[in-house]
């Protein structure tokens, strides 16, 4: 006897059980955590920033944007990220690599205002140490999410569509 599953007429079909290559549910948080990478990804790139946010390209919000998808969803402004490990980063060496990143940009930007120009951060004499530690974040999740570290930034209508798509 052959048992058959039922068909659903109003599902829709399968949906991609990748997020750019990260596994969807590998972490349940996934979304928080696209953003989280997507703010490092920008902050750890100083190519990224000349060209794009000197330049004023449309399309990937600015630092302060980048900031507060950092902190918006996750309040790591207020605690620490070794809080979400296991929902949103994969272990504490994970958490610890994107604490000292949030507290080297959150102590710029409440010394440059939240609305100062790009040029004001990457002038902050504290700037280099911010990206060096947004990018040994954003490496070490990219690497954890299958992913290649140094592809560019994805614009944040991209991001928008991969996390309301998926």
């Amino acid at each position: 006897m052959t048992v058959q599953g039922s068909e659903n007429t109003s599902r829709r079909g399968r949906r991609s059980s990748t997020m750019g290559g990260m596994p969807l549910n590998d972490m349940p948080w996934w979304r928080w955590r696209s953003h989280v990478r997507s703010a490092l990804h920008m902050l750890s790139d100083p190519v990224f920033q000349r060209d794009v946010w000197l330049a004023g390209t449309d399309g990937y919000g600015d630092v302060t944007d980048a900031v507060y998808r950092l902190v918006e969803d996750t309040w790591l402004d207020n605690w620490s990220a070794e809080k979400y490990v296991g929902t949103i980063f994969r272990d504490s060496q994970e958490a610890a690599l994107v604490d000292t990143a949030v507290l080297r940009v959150l102590r710029i930007m409440h010394q440059v205002g939240p609305d100062a120009p790009v040029a004001v951060y990457m002038e902050h004499p504290g700037w280099p140490d911010a990206v060096r530690a947004a990018r040994d974040a954003h490496v070490r999740m990219s690497v954890s999410d299958g992913e290649d570290p140094d592809a560019a930034p994805k614009t944040l209508e991209v991001l928008r569509i991969l996390t309301r798509s998926a």
